[in-house]
C-alpha cells in the first residue's frame, strides 16, 4: 500500500545488456502517512533495495529559498527517508520542488533575475547537505504555461546551467560527490515545445523523468488510458510516442526515465452500460477508501474492487 510513483529507463534492457547500471527512480509523495491505516506509509516503511534513487515530493518555496513543505518533513521525514542509505549503501536520494498544485508564480519570480536564482541555488546546496540528499529533481509545470511567461523557457534552462556550475563547484571545493540533477517534464508535444530547449537539458541534466501518465482523467468528457503504452489511431499520445518524441528532439536515450503510476484515474459514466474506452463520462468516480481524492484510486484499492472494476 505504497504512494509511489515509479519510473524505469527506456533503455534499460539495452543498457543492461552493456554492462550499465540502470535506473529505477521512484517518487515517494509527503501526504502518503496522513492516510488512514493500514493505507498510511512512513519513509521507514519503504524497501530500500526497490530503486536505485528515491525522491521525496516535494519540498517548497519561500523568498526565493528552498524549504520543507511542513513542519514534519523537515524534522522527521526527511531523517526517515535519508536512513535508508544505510540499509542499501547504493541508493541515492533526491528532494524534489514543485509539483502541479505548486503553481508557477513562485517559480517565476524566482527565475527572473540572476540574484534571485543565485540565492535559491546556494539555498539548495545548504538546504541538501543539511537534510542528506544526493541531489534537486526540478518538477516546474510548465515553464511558458498556467500562468507562466513564455520566457520562463529560457530561465528555467539558465536556473539548470547556474545550478549545475554550482554543484560542480561545490563538489571540487568540498571534495564531496557532486549533487544529481533531474527534471520532471511533459509528455505532450505542444507542451515540450513551448517549455523546453530539449537537446540542452539533455545535456546538462543527469536524467530527465518524462511524465508518461495522467494522459487522460476526470478533467475530459469521455474515458481514456491513464497511461497508454502504445498510441492508437484515435489516440496518439502515448508513453511511447513520448520518449521517442523527447529522444527525436535530441535527448539522450540513456537520460530518458518513463513513467509508471502505481494508481488508476477514475470516472462517473453517464451511461452504465457504455464502459469502455472513449465512453461519455462527467466528472470524477466516489473517492476511495483511503486516497479519498477524486478522480484516482491506488494500486491497491483498484485491486480491493475485485470482479467489479
Amino acid at each position: 500500500m505504497r504512494k509511489l510513483l515509479l519510473w524505469v529507463g527506456l533503455v534499460l534492457l539495452l543498457k543492461h545488456h552493456n554492462g550499465a547500471a540502470y535506473k529505477l527512480v521512484c517518487y515517494f509523495t509527503n501526504w502518503a502517512h496522513t492516510r488512514p491505516s493500514p493505507a498510511s506509509i512512513l519513509p521507514h516503511d519503504l524497501d530500500p533495495f526497490l530503486c536505485t534513487h528515491l525522491i521525496f515530493a516535494f519540498a517548497s518555496m519561500s523568498n526565493n529559498c528552498i524549504v520543507a513543505k511542513d513542519y514534519q518533513d523537515e524534522k522527521i521525514l526527511y531523517l526517515e527517508f535519508n536512513k535508508l542509505k544505510e540499509r542499501n549503501k547504493e541508493l541515492k536520494t533526491l528532494l524534489s520542488i514543485g509539483g502541479w498544485n505548486f503553481g508557477t508564480s513562485r517559480f517565476t519570480t524566482m527565475l527572473s533575475t540572476f540574484t534571485s536564482r543565485n540565492k535559491f541555488i546556494y539555498s539548495v546546496i545548504s538546504f541538501l547537505r543539511t537534510h542528506g540528499f544526493d541531489g534537486l529533481d526540478l518538477f516546474f509545470l510548465y515553464p511558458g504555461l498556467r500562468g507562466s511567461p513564455l520566457y520562463d523557457r529560457w530561465t528555467f534552462l539558465f536556473l539548470i546551467e547556474e545550478l549545475l556550475f554550482a554543484f560542480k563547484k561545490e563538489a571540487l571545493l568540498t571534495s564531496r560527490p557532486r549533487l544529481l540533477l533531474s527534471a520532471a517534464v511533459s509528455s505532450i508535444p505542444y507542451i515540450i515545445q513551448t517549455s523546453y530547449d530539449v537537446h540542452r537539458l539533455g545535456q546538462l541534466l543527469d536524467f530527465i523523468n518524462v511524465l508518461t501518465y495522467d494522459l487522460h482523467g476526470s478533467w475530459e468528457n469521455s474515458t481514456g488510458h491513464n497511461s497508454l503504452l502504445f498510441s492508437l489511431p484515435e489516440d496518439p499520445i502515448s508513453s511511447a510516442y513520448a520518449m521517442n518524441y523527447w529522444r527525436e528532439l535530441g535527448a539522450p536515450a540513456e537520460k530518458l526515465i518513463m513513467g509508471f503510476p502505481t494508481y488508476g484515474r477514475t470516472f462517473h459514466l453517464l451511461n452504465a452500460f457504455r464502459n469502455g474506452l472513449r465512453a461519455p463520462a462527467m466528472g470524477p468516480a466516489s473517492l476511495g477508501k483511503y486516497t479519498k481524492q477524486a478522480g484516482f484510486l491506488a494500486y491497491f484499492e483498484v485491486m480491493a474492487l475485485g470482479t467489479s472494476v
